[in-house]
């Protein structure tokens, strides 16, 4: 797996990511797929130990990685896409508001038969402030998009 992940690394098709929390390994990210020319995409896949789940390690990780990706590789779009029913992982994607655009239908073959997936995407322009700034922007509750603003 380590050698088949670097080929990728080294032809420009993936960044695979190892996530430490407290000098130890507890997950692993990775943005795959990566596509060049007038796409400019990738999309993210992860996975996070149960030991670490909810104390946002995982949003802070796919957070610094979109922002790698749009800010130093030059990507344009990331996607992220979950089975309907991970809810833990669909909460990763909502907390850092990726928008979600819809079904695919008996997208990838896993444990045996083909599984939907839901589609969550983010752009570059949706994000000028880093995707990173944003989620500690909604964490603390001082995101200016979630505040409201008198109009008059």
């Amino acid at each position: 797996m380590v050698r088949h992940l670097r080929a990728e690394a080294h032809a420009g098709r993936m960044l695979p990511f190892v996530i430490e929390y407290q000098g130890r390994l507890v997950g692993q990210l990775t943005v795959a797929g990566i596509t060049w020319g007038s796409m400019c995409s990738g999309h993210i896949g992860y996975w996070v130990d149960r030991s670490v789940a909810g104390r946002g390690v995982m949003p802070t990780a796919v957070a610094l990685v979109v922002d790698h990706c749009f800010r130093t590789v030059g990507l344009h779009r990331v996607e992220v896409c979950i089975r309907p029913e991970n809810t833990p992982s669909r909460r990763v994607v909502e907390k850092l508001g990726f928008r979600e655009e819809g079904l695919r239908p008996r997208y990838l073959h896993i444990d045996g038969a083909w599984r939907d997936h839901l589609v969550f995407a983010l752009t570059v322009e949706e994000v000028p402030e880093g995707l990173l700034t944003r989620w500690h922007q909604r964490r603390s509750g001082n995101n200016p998009k979630d505040t409201p603003r008198n109009t008059t």
